[in-house]
């Protein structure tokens, strides 16, 4: 893996090479200022409930408003870090404001970012806020060659821009020049890829990496030797096929199955 000072580019397994360009500090504070603003709403309605249900725990005895302090305390804690954490976690490292600025966590080796990866760099959060707004997590984007914050460095991440799914080439509905419709189309594949069903199964088991090493041979198998193509496209196929489960069906080339797995996988990251 190798980093420019916006670009990282990481050699997957199948010796495929994804470029992911790196998210810059402008869509990070709009991340940040999203989420800021949610958790602040958040927070607002729960004490508003607080508020309310204040004069019944108060009818209680004293340790019923010593276990309703706790609960507030917990809220904060809750809010303050378990929503990056849970979100990012569980979220394909996305909070609503990553969403929104088009940005990711990933680790740095290019895979998704667990539970762990994410209360590590969360809990350094603390750190990066000080003395105000993120003054020590901007100066330490600036410092660092991939625009980590303390808290990526402690948990080994990377936040990269979410690069938007184009269509495929290979989509009936696309074009590769813009004087193909002067002329007549070429009679389809007996096999396309729209016409092949996957196991949802299967699909399951694949991820996103999965799916950028897909769109990493799509995008360059025009430019290679047939040979070269042909034993790559292989390759890919046996290791989806090992993690998966999934077949190729009968009669279908490898690359159609590739395709079709491609798309299927595509339409469930949309769903996520």
């Amino acid at each position: 893996m190798s980093a420019g000072s916006d670009q990282l580019s990481i050699d997957t397994p199948e010796l495929v090479s994804i470029e992911m360009p790196l998210a810059g500090i402008g869509s990070r504070f709009i991340a940040v200022l999203v989420d800021t603003l949610l958790w602040f709403a958040g927070f607002a309605l729960v004490i508003l409930l607080f508020s309310l249900l204040a004069p019944a725990i108060a009818a209680f005895n004293k340790i019923s408003a010593q276990w309703a302090v706790a609960f507030v305390i917990f809220v904060v804690f809750l809010f303050n870090w378990g929503y990056f954490t849970l979100f990012e976690a569980f979220w394909n490292g996305r909070t609503p404001g990553k969403k929104i600025a088009k940005i990711r966590v990933i680790q740095h080796s290019g895979r998704p970012i667990g539970l762990f990866e994410s209360m590590a760099r969360n809990f350094i959060r603390y750190v990066d806020q000080f003395p105000f707004f993120y003054a020590v997590g901007v100066i330490t984007m600036f410092v660092t060659r991939q625009h980590q914050r303390l808290g990526d460095l402690a948990a080994g991440t990377l936040v990269v821009q979410d690069r938007e799914q184009e269509a495929p080439l290979w989509a009936e509905s696309g074009s590769r020049t813009f004087t193909a419709a002067s002329f007549t189309p070429r009679e389809a594949p007996l096999e396309p890829h729209t016409r092949v069903t996957l196991p949802v199964t299967g699909i399951a088991r694949l991820s996103t990496t999965d799916l950028e090493v897909l769109e990493g041979f799509f995008a360059r198998r025009l430019d290679m030797p047939l040979d070269v193509r042909q034993k790559l496209a292989e390759r890919i196929a046996a290791a989806l096929v090992a993690k998966s489960g999934l077949e190729p069906p009968a009669g279908v080339s490898t690359e159609t199955f590739l395709e079709a797995a491609a798309r299927d996988l595509r339409d469930a990251s949309r769903l996520k």
